[in-house]
C-alpha cells in the first residue's frame, strides 16, 4: 500500500502552488467543533506557555484559525486544532489608528504573511480519516495539504478519548511516524519543548491531554496546579512558623522550670554568668 502510494505521488505532476492574500470580503465556512473536548484541549497548550511568558508579539499560535495556500489555481484552507508559527508579519493598524491584534486574524497565508507553521496538531474526529487524507484534488487531503504543500515539520495527531498520541516527521519530503521517548514525550526542537500525553482532569473534563515538558523534563503547569502549588508553598510555611513558634515555647518553658528550680536552691539565675 505505501509502495504504491509512492509510485503513484512519483507519476502525479507536481502542484503548482502559490501565496495569495485572502479577499477581505472573503467569507471562511466555520465547521463545527467536533466535541467539546477539542477547544479544552488546544486550550490547555497554549495556556502554560502564556504563564511561563514563553508567547511572544511576533508569534502566532492558534486553532481553528483558516491557513491558506493556492493549489492549481484552487484556494485550500484547512483550520488545524492547534498550530505555531515562529515568526509573522504583524498586522497593519486599523483605520481608527489602533493596531489590530494577532488575535483578531481570521486567516494566515504562510510565506506571504510570515513563515510556515513548525507544528500543527489534529484532534481525531467523528470523520473517520479526514487527518490522513492524501487526497491530491480540490479540496486536498490534510495530510498531502500539511506534508506537501506547507511542508509543516512535525505533524501532530491525537485522540482525547483514548490518549493515542502520533507525531510525524518531515523527512525526505515525506511524514514518518516517530517513536517516544522511554518517558513517552516528543522532543520539539523549534520549540525547546517536549510534547507528550497526561491523565487527569482539568476543566470539568476528565481525561487525555496534551502536555509540555521542558528541556530538564518538567511539567509545564496550568494556572490551577500552579495555584494549587502556590497554596501548598503558604501552608508549609505556616505549619513551619507554628512548629518552630511550638520549638520556641517549649524552650521557654524548660528555660522557666530550671530557673525555678535554681531559686528553691538558693541560686539566683539571673546572677549566672
Amino acid at each position: 500500500m505505501v509502495i504504491a502510494q509512492e509510485k503513484l505521488i512519483r507519476l502525479t505532476p507536481k502542484p503548482t502552488i502559490t501565496w495569495d492574500k485572502l479577499p477581505d470580503n472573503f467569507k471562511l465556512e466555520e465547521e463545527p467543533v467536533q466535541n467539546t473536548g477539542q477547544p479544552l484541549i488546544a486550550g490547555a497548550l497554549r495556556e502554560p506557555l502564556e504563564l511561563m511568558g514563553y508567547i511572544k508579539p511576533e508569534m502566532l499560535i492558534g486553532g481553528n484559525l483558516g491557513i491558506c495556500a493556492t493549489v492549481n489555481n484552487e484556494l485550500e484552507i484547512k483550520a488545524p486544532d492547534w498550530f505555531y508559527v515562529n515568526s509573522i508579519q504583524q498586522l497593519t493598524s486599523g483605520g481608527d489608528g489602533v493596531s489590530n491584534r494577532i488575535t483578531d486574524r481570521k486567516s494566515y497565508t504562510p510565506n506571504l504573511e510570515g513563515e510556515t507553521p513548525i507544528i500543527v496538531m489534529e484532534f481525531l474526529s467523528d470523520k473517520d480519516g479526514e487527518e490522513y487524507s492524501v487526497k491530491r484534488i480540490h479540496p486536498v487531503g490534510k495530510w498531502f495539504f500539511y506534508e506537501q504543500i506547507l511542508k509543516v515539520p512535525t505533524y501532530v495527531i491525537f485522540s482525547g478519548e483514548t490518549g493515542l498520541l502520533e507525531v510525524y516527521r518531515l523527512q525526505e519530503q515525506r511524514y514518518e511516524l516517530e517513536l517516544p521517548s522511554p518517558e513517552g514525550r516528543h522532543w520539539i526542537a523549534e520549540m525547546g519543548l517536549f510534547l507528550g500525553t497526561w491523565r487527569g482532569e482539568k476543566s470539568g473534563r476528565f481525561g487525555y491531554w496534551l502536555r509540555w515538558w521542558d528541556e530538564g523534563g518538567n511539567l509545564l503547569l496550568w494556572g490551577m496546579e500552579r495555584l494549587a502549588e502556590e497554596r501548598q508553598r503558604v501552608e508549609e510555611e505556616r505549619q513551619r512558623a507554628e512548629q518552630e513558634h511550638q520549638r520556641a515555647e517549649e524552650e521557654r518553658m524548660r528555660a522557666d522550670k530550671l530557673a525555678a528550680y535554681l531559686r528553691s536552691q538558693g541560686i539566683n539565675p539571673d546572677e549566672i554568668e
